[in-house]
C-alpha cells in the first residue's frame, strides 16, 4: 500500500489517508452565516471523494472578522444546528472535518490592527476560544486556526502591517502572542485531546514582511505550546502569487516544498503542505521523503471532488484541473464556488500576476479591489 493511504492520527484523530482538503471560501453559507444545503452537498461529496480530512473554508469567529459573502458562520449558538448537521452528514459518510476559525483583519492596512485596544484583543481571544468550543459540540473532529494570507493573525505575525508598540508588536515573540493565547485560551476549554491546527505562512513575500526563518521560530513557539499540527502556505493577500507559473515542470511544482524541508528540520508535528500539488507521483515523493506528513489541495478537490478515491482504485493520472481558477467566479457571482469551463481568449487578470513577486515597502493595496478579489488571491495559492 502507498504510504499516502497509511492510517496516521494527528492528536486523538485517526485518518484513513494523508490527503486533505485545504479550506477555501466557498460563497455557499446563507446572509446569517447558516450552513446551507449547498454547502451540505459540496462538503458530502468530499467525504464520498475519499479525502482523509475536510478543512472547511474559514468560519468568521466574531461578526467584526467577517471578510466575504457567503461566509459560515461560527460565532454564535443559534448557529449550531447547522454546523451540527453538516458534521452528521460528513461522519456518516466516514468522512473527518475540523471547522477552520478565521478573523477578517484590517485588509493589509495597519489602521485597525494598531486601533485595537487590549480590551478589543483579549475579546478576539475569546472569540477564538469560544468559537472552537462550538465546534467541539457541533461534531466537528478539530480546529484550525487561520494565521496565514494577511488575515489578522497573520497581520500581528508581519511587521510591515503590525505598528504596535505594545506587547503585541516589535519583537517576533511580541507578535506572536496573541496566537499563543489563542491556542492556550482553547486549550483551557476544549482541553488536550482536542485537536487544534494552524495554517501560517512560510514567508509573507513582501518587503517588511515575516521571513521564512521567523516563521520556523514562530512554529517552534507553537509546536512548545501545543500545536497539533502546521499547514504551510505563503504570501498575503494583496501578493498574487508567490509561485512561479507558467514555465517549467508544471506537474511536479510545488510552491512551498524548499520552505517544507527548512520546516522539517526544526517542526516535528505534522507538517501539512498545500500549493500546486496536481501530481500523484509528486504527492507520494513528498510524504515518502518525509518533506511534508500530509498533502492539501483545494481547486483540484473542486473540479473533481473525487480525486483520491480515483488515485486510490489505481488511476493515478495528474489532477484535472488547469488552475484557470473560474470556480471561484462561480463563487463571486453568487452561485458558490464550483468548476467552470475557461473561457476562450480570456483576458489576462492584471491583478493577479503570474509571476512571483515582492510587493516593496511603500505599496499600497491596490485601488478598488473588493473582498471577494481577497478571497480569489488566497485561493490562487491552493
Amino acid at each position: 500500500m502507498s504510504i499516502l493511504f497509511e492510517k496516521t492520527s494527528i492528536n486523538k484523530l485517526t485518518l484513513s489517508n494523508r490527503f486533505i482538503r485545504s479550506a477555501t471560501w466557498t460563497g455557499m453559507a446563507d446572509e446569517s452565516g447558516s450552513v446551507t444545503p449547498k454547502l451540505l452537498r459540496l462538503m458530502g461529496d468530499l467525504a464520498e471523494g475519499g479525502v482523509g480530512l475536510i478543512i472547511t473554508g474559514h468560519a468568521y469567529v466574531h461578526p467584526d472578522g467577517i471578510h466575504s459573502h457567503g461566509q459560515l458562520g461560527i460565532d454564535r449558538d443559534l448557529l449550531m444546528p447547522g454546523l451540527r448537521q453538516l458534521t452528521r452528514l460528513v461522519h456518516e459518510k466516514n468522512g473527518k472535518i475540523v471547522a477552520q476559525l478565521g478573523y477578517g483583519g484590517s485588509y493589509l492596512s495597519q489602521s485597525r490592527l494598531g486601533n485595537m485596544s487590549n480590551k478589543d484583543l483579549r475579546g478576539v481571544v475569546q472569540a477564538f476560544a469560544l468559537a472552537a468550543d462550538r465546534a467541539r459540540l457541533a461534531g466537528f473532529d478539530g480546529v484550525q486556526i487561520l494565521a496565514a494570507h494577511g488575515f489578522l493573525l497573520s497581520q500581528f505575525l508581519c511587521p510591515r502591517y503590525n505598528p504596535r508598540r505594545d506587547e503585541y508588536g516589535g519583537s517576533l515573540e511580541n507578535r506572536t502572542r496573541i496566537l499563543l493565547q489563542i491556542l492556550s485560551a482553547m486549550r483551557d476549554i476544549v482541553g488536550a485531546e482536542f485537536p487544534v491546527l494552524i495554517k501560517i505562512n512560510a514567508s509573507d513575500g513582501v518587503e517588511n514582511g515575516m521571513t521564512l526563518e521567523e516563521s520556523v521560530i514562530v512554529a517552534e513557539m507553537l509546536q512548545d505550546a501545543g500545536i497539533d499540527g502546521i499547514e504551510l502556505s505563503g504570501g498575503l493577500l494583496n501578493v498574487a502569487n508567490l509561485m512561479e507559473v507558467g514555465d517549467g515542470d508544471e506537474e511536479n511544482k510545488v510552491y512551498f516544498e524548499d520552505e517544507a524541508r527548512i520546516y522539517k528540520k526544526s517542526i516535528h508535528v505534522p507538517l501539512i503542505l498545500v500549493g500546486g500539488i496536481r501530481s500523484y507521483a509528486k504527492a507520494e515523493n513528498l510524504v515518502s521523503s518525509g518533506t511534508a506528513d500530509y498533502i492539501a489541495m483545494c481547486r483540484p478537490l473542486i473540479r473533481e471532488p473525487s480525486l483520491v478515491a480515483r488515485w486510490k482504485k489505481g488511476n493515478t493520472e495528474t489532477a484535472t484541473c488547469i488552475s484557470c481558477n473560474n470556480c471561484v467566479q462561480e463563487a463571486i457571482t453568487g452561485s458558490g464556488i464550483a468548476c467552470a469551463p475557461p473561457k476562450e481568449k480570456e483576458a489576462e487578470q492584471t491583478f493577479f500576476p503570474q509571476k512571483k513577486v515582492r510587493l516593496p515597502a511603500g505599496s499600497s493595496f491596490p485601488q478598488g479591489t473588493s473582498y471577494v478579489a481577497v478571497s480569489y488571491t488566497h485561493l490562487r495559492a491552493h
